[in-house]
């Protein structure tokens, strides 16, 4: 009998053999407490934790973590979740799931090659991120980039869903408030004239603003210089409200009228200024602005950054809401939401062997990759910060 000169493993067709190599594999996350100032939300819940536990995954979580979205350790525990209070443990697993990107000095406490999915916040990096990282070799990912079947961003638009409805519901607060507020119901009642809203912006968060504001009763004119996101906006809202584009003449009068404006313009980098201070002096005295745009500028002169402790200040009479983590405020719902999008994808890079052949597999969780083994693979970011840049498509094929 001849014994032939090749293993069964070489003599395999090369279909065959990735098809083999496609096995399940176990991950390994874990998911430090969040210390950036004033964040609340958490990436798993304990039902997510617990969905990944079951499929045979490990999940190690510092103690504490889910405790400001009301998530016990022990519920965690119970989901089968190792629950520690060494911080260094946490981040020496291979996977690290934050909602925040990590600090300088959560990047040192990373494993060598270790796989970090977070927020990226790109406005607030600053270089030394990267290089950090890139040191470090890490494979790191953003919430911010990964793309849905049809070309949208999941988590920013399920966060900008959250930051529209809360807009409103902000602003219906401030309306009673007795020191400057007005002691005004957000509405419509019967004989009482309804709540006149502005809404600058027919993105996500001025289409959840509108629905919320619209729910309420409130007469609601939004403005956005794209007649297809006003059109969009009207089909989506299956009722005709007043929109336009932005001519200072119509905003002017809409703004003086107006009870409660709410920012949410977005640009490509700093975000346009679209109402002047001069147009904020003509606004009746207690009207509430909410600026949801200030984490990239403010699109209203007058708006300052503020925080949940201290939310508010007053311009001309005019009372300023203008925190720039509105989703965190509501801990819970965000955390709720983007565990929902999350994971899926971890369930799905567990079932494709890995995230090296999850990324092939899947192009919009590719999109999500900023930094591949510590190379930078973003073009925006590469000419943001001036740092050389790779095309990840020459890097996994």
């Amino acid at each position: 009998m001849s014994i032939s000169p090749f293993t069964k493993q070489q003599l395999m067709p090369q279909e065959e053999k990735l098809e083999v190599a496609r096995h399940k594999s176990e991950l390994f996350i874990g998911i430090p407490k969040e210390t950036s100032f004033q964040e609340k939300r958490i990436c798993l819940t304990p039902d997510a934790v617990n969905s990944l536990t079951i499929q045979g995954h490990r999940v190690m979580i510092e103690s504490g973590a889910g405790e400001s979205s009301s998530y016990t350790d022990k519920e965690y525990s119970d989901a089968g979740a190792e629950v520690t209070k060494d911080t260094a443990k946490v981040f020496s697993c291979p996977m690290i799931l934050k909602v925040e990107p990590p600090t300088l000095a959560e990047i040192e406490m990373l494993n060598n090659k270790a796989i970090v999915l977070s927020a990226i916040q790109l406005k607030t990096r600053q270089k030394a991120y990267f290089e950090a990282l890139a040191r470090k070799k890490i494979t790191a990912l953003a919430f911010e980039y990964i793309k849905d079947e049809d070309g949208s961003y999941p988590a920013v638009k399920s966060l900008s869903e959250i930051a529209g409805t809360a807009s409103i519901l902000v602003a219906a607060e401030l309306m009673i408030t007795t020191e400057f507020g007005k002691g005004l119901l957000f509405g419509n009642i019967t004989g009482v004239p309804p709540t006149e809203v502005v809404i600058l912006g027919a993105g996500t968060v001025g289409e959840f603003a509108a629905k919320t504001a619209i729910g309420l009763g409130a007469n609601v004119k939004v403005f956005d210089n794209s007649i297809t996101k006003l059109r969009r906006l009207q089909n989506h809202l299956n009722q005709r409200i007043f929109t336009s584009t932005i001519q200072p003449k119509a905003l002017l009068k809409a703004l003086r009228r107006c009870d409660v404006a709410i920012g949410a313009m977005r640009g490509k980098e700093r975000c346009p200024i679209v109402v002047t201070e001069t147009m904020v002096e003509n606004m009746k005295k207690g009207a509430v602005i909410v600026d949801v745009s200030i984490d990239t500028g403010g699109c209203f002169e007058t708006s300052e950054v503020t925080t949940h402790e201290k939310p508010t200040f007053i311009k001309s009479n005019v009372l300023h809401y203008c925190v720039p983590n509105i989703p965190s405020r509501y801990s819970k719902t965000a955390s709720l939401s983007i565990s929902n999008i999350i994971t899926p994808y971890l369930l799905q890079i567990a079932e494709d062997g890995g995230l090296e052949s999850a990324i092939r597999c899947n192009k919009g969780l590719k999109n999500g990759v900023y930094l591949y083994h510590g190379i930078l693979t973003n073009k925006a970011i590469g000419e943001w910060f001036d740092i050389q840049d790779s095309d990840i498509n020459l890097l996994v094929f």
